[in-house]
């Protein structure tokens, strides 16, 4: 939120006549102290003390430049529901104060109430000229009400107004993106790039490179990549920047770079908050208390996987509370998730410092983030240290580099002890594979080929991969096994048309005709399993997994052949598929994964037998007993919550079976 605030008036801006007027001026030279103070405090970023100077400056005197700053202020200060009272006091009083909607707009938007800053914008008096900033803030909260059509008219009336705001380019190219148009959202990005983004720039390069790899502009993708990878390098190790952690985490096939970049984002995250005093570790005598924070307790891959694990949960130790940022989509999985837990807490359209004061009001223990630096982050509220432990897992497929967290979660294969220098967390191991899974999700259902438009009779190699994850190296390497096995067929999403239309342009680049190629629309999960259980082989990709659908692939008996690299997101596959017992299909290089593919393709036994081995695999395995993963998990929070109240530091903790932990 960048607005251009008016500055006050002035103490000497009126000659002063009268008792009355000589008053007015002192008290006008006061605030306009405290206003200056407040512009120095902000200039340092130091937005707690810029508010309370700014509102020390309205109290003293009416002039609206001092209201106007004091409402600003605070919504940089985290402190958004005392924003929201003041400008709405403000445009009360002054009912034609465009600035003073715009700012309140702002404030409800980061408070989660996108439909209120719409109604706040729209009771601006029609005759009142709106300028590019209040373009822009209906603009975003059309965009978080999923509004994109009108959210793109008012991007353009905005650019209209002033056509090298690199802010409503970037934020035009999302609504794009969130309607699937990848290559138009890149566009919009690169432009703000241009244009010069200011503190923003690494995100917005990130962001950049992101959309053309979800557009499989492969070229472009990889331009952008190496002009971010190269600002990266040449910015200070501490330095806190917006930068974009999730988009290296994937793209990235070097740990040592991801974590740096976590790192910067962290520490900018940091930057923005105060933390609570702390809270020390003790032994109150009852069960231990674990928070569970999120924004996707809904219809969602987090809530799928863990929902089985959270409803064994032994009540008789732990009391479990789970922290919901997220919406309320009335789904089934909604539904479990919350009769999962003893306490389900609602922040949405709550200040990150709210939120972070009602976690530390229920006394959590260890509280367990399940977003990491991802779209809808809540690191700011760990950032802010409302429990004693702080631990990251499942939602971010690396380290957080953050300071504030303690442990991050995973087990021997995609966080093996030998490599914590990639980790600013100390390492908890799981036993067992890091990723839960739901033994009551649904099994697949009969069906044919036929029922789903893809061939007969020939060897159906299936990757269902979101397009990003779609690189150069892995289409060739695709292309180079469907010329290496005749009448084979290639089935992918289809995402959006120009990426189905794109691919098929680089096969047929190739040598690959178009009748090789299949394309599947989105389906609901209880047809999406029954329609991948018709595949043959699933293609794993890198550096990014596949992480959800290799477990779904793998429980519906569809063998999974990959490629093990060095980070978090390249040796999820693996993990899975040494807990179902399969480690022969991880492959330590791309040349590798072809061969072992070729040779899998050509002996129909062997995948028969391996389509027996898993079907027998979900009540055997592991991989598949959310029961069982209750009671690992729960070992490694007593291992955690022991050493913190005997005044022990954080460290790593090996993985250990529950068999070998010593009695209680």
């Amino acid at each position: 939120m960048a607005l251009e605030l008016p500055n006050p008036a002035g103490p000497g801006s009126h000659a002063a006549s009268g008792a009355h007027a000589r008053a007015d001026a002192r008290a006008h030279a006061r605030a306009h102290r405290r206003w200056q103070a407040g512009q120095e405090h902000a200039r340092l970023d130091n937005w707690p003390m810029a508010a309370a100077a700014f509102e020390q400056a309205a109290s003293f005197h009416g002039d609206d430049a001092y209201a106007l700053a004091a409402a600003h202020a605070l919504i940089k200060a985290d402190r958004s529901p005392d924003a929201v009272k003041r400008a709405r006091g403000l445009r009360k009083a002054h009912p034609r104060a465009a600035l003073a909607y715009t700012i309140e707009a702002h404030a409800l938007i980061g408070l989660g109430r996108a439909a209120e800053a719409v109604e706040c914008l729209r009771a601006l008096p029609a005759d009142v000229p709106r300028d590019n900033a209040h373009h822009v803030a209906l603009a975003i909260a059309l965009q978080r009400c999923q509004r994109h059509d009108e959210a793109i008219k008012s991007f353009f009336d905005a650019l209209a107004l002033k056509l090298d705001d690199a802010v409503s380019h970037f934020r035009l190219g999302m609504s794009f993106k969130d309607m699937g148009l990848r290559a138009e959202a890149a566009e919009c990005v690169r432009t703000a790039v241009q244009l010069g983004a200011g503190t923003s720039d690494l995100a917005a390069r990130a962001q950049l490179a992101f959309l053309e790899r979800e557009a499989c502009r492969w070229a472009e993708a990889d331009d952008a990549l190496a002009g971010l990878r190269a600002k990266l390098q040449a910015r200070p190790p501490q330095t806190p920047m917006e930068t974009g952690p999730f988009p290296h985490a994937v793209l990235v096939n070097d740990p040592a770079e991801q974590l740096k970049v976590a790192h910067h984002y962290a520490l900018h995250v940091q930057r923005g908050v105060r933390a609570l005093p702390r809270r020390a570790a003790r032994d109150h005598g009852g069960r231990m208390r674990i928070g569970y924070l999120s924004a996707d307790f809904h219809l969602h891959a987090t809530s799928q996987l863990m929902v089985q694990m959270l409803e064994h949960h032994d009540r008789s130790d732990f009391e479990v509370t789970l922290f919901s940022t997220g919406p309320e989509d009335n789904s089934a999985t909604r539904q479990r998730i919350k009769a999962s837990s003893e306490h389900f807490v609602e922040l949405r359209g709550c200040a990150v410092e709210a939120m972070a004061q009602r976690v530390r009001e229920c006394g959590i223990d260890i509280l367990v983030d399940l977003k990491g630096a991802t779209f809808d982050t809540l690191l700011p509220v760990l950032a802010q240290r409302p429990a004693p432990l702080q631990v990251t897992w499942l939602g971010f497929p690396g380290s957080s580099g953050a300071p504030f967290i303690d442990y991050l979660i995973g087990d021997e294969i995609v966080s093996p002890l030998a490599d914590a220098a990639n980790f600013s967390e100390q390492i908890a191991q799981l036993p067992n594979c890091y990723q839960p899974n739901d033994a009551h999700r649904a099994l697949p259902l009969p069906s044919t080929r036929a029922d789903w438009g893809v061939p007969e009779g020939v060897l159906l190699l299936c990757g269902f991969h979101q397009s990003y994850k779609i690189s150069v190296e892995v289409f060739d390497r695709w292309c180079e096994l469907l010329h290496a096995v005749p009448g084979s067929v290639l089935w992918l999403l289809q995402w959006n048309a120009n990426v189905q239309t794109r691919l098929t342009a680089a096969a047929r680049e190739r040598g690959i005709g178009p009748e090789r190629l299949a394309f599947a629309p989105l389906l609901p999960l209880q047809e999406h399993l029954s329609r991948l259980a018709c595949a043959d082989i699933y293609l794993d990709a890198w550096p990014c997994n596949a992480h959800t659908t290799a477990g779904e692939a793998l429980w519906v008996g569809v063998p999974v052949v990959t490629v093990r690299g060095a980070t978090f997101a390249q040796r999820v596959a693996a993990s899975l598929l040494h807990q179902v017992g399969l480690g022969e299909l991880v492959c330590d290089r791309a040349a590798g994964y072809v061969e072992q593919v070729v040779a899998l393709a050509g002996d129909a036994p062997r995948r028969a037998a391996l389509r027996t081995h898993l079907a027998a695999q979900r009540s055997a395995s592991p991989l598949f007993d959310g029961v069982a993963f209750a009671r690992d998990i729960e070992a490694l929070y007593q291992r955690m919550w022991a050493r913190a109240v005997a005044g022990l530091p954080p460290e790593h903790l090996p993985a250990q079976r529950i068999s070998s932990l010593p009695a209680a």
